[in-house]
């Protein structure tokens, strides 16, 4: 099996940062986009950023500037940095990577979430 674990979402003050993680684990073969979304409770997902493997980088325009999307390859894990944080970045945030597993074809996987709270 494949799975996504995210990591590092809290309480921060606005015009904080937060630094979250997303390991991707299991009996990957191949790794391909690896991204972030987010969500507020009665709306709808919304996109955050994304890196395909190549390092290519695409940010939403509510983000630009502010937050940083990286990966390490060698260990599967994407990051998110969140700099400058506002209270409308509080959501549950959520990574996803689209994987090709050693048994199986190449699908879009998606972590548990974890919660990031900005709020003096």
């Amino acid at each position: 099996q494949v799975q996504l674990v995210e990591s590092g979402g809290g309480l921060v003050q606005p015009g904080g940062s937060l630094r979250l993680s997303c390991a991707a684990s299991g009996s990957i073969f191949r790794l391909a986009g690896m991204g972030w979304y987010r969500q507020v409770p009665g709306k709808q997902r919304e996109f955050v950023a994304t890196s395909t493997s190549g390092g290519i980088t695409v940010y939403a325009e509510s983000v630009k500037g502010r937050f940083t999307i990286s990966r390490d390859n060698a260990k599967n894990t994407v990051y998110l940095q969140m700099n400058s944080l506002k209270p409308e970045d509080t959501a549950v945030y959520y990574c996803n990577a689209d994987i090709k597993p050693v048994a199986g074809v190449t699908d879009t996987y998606w972590g548990q979430g974890t919660q990031v709270t900005v709020s003096s």
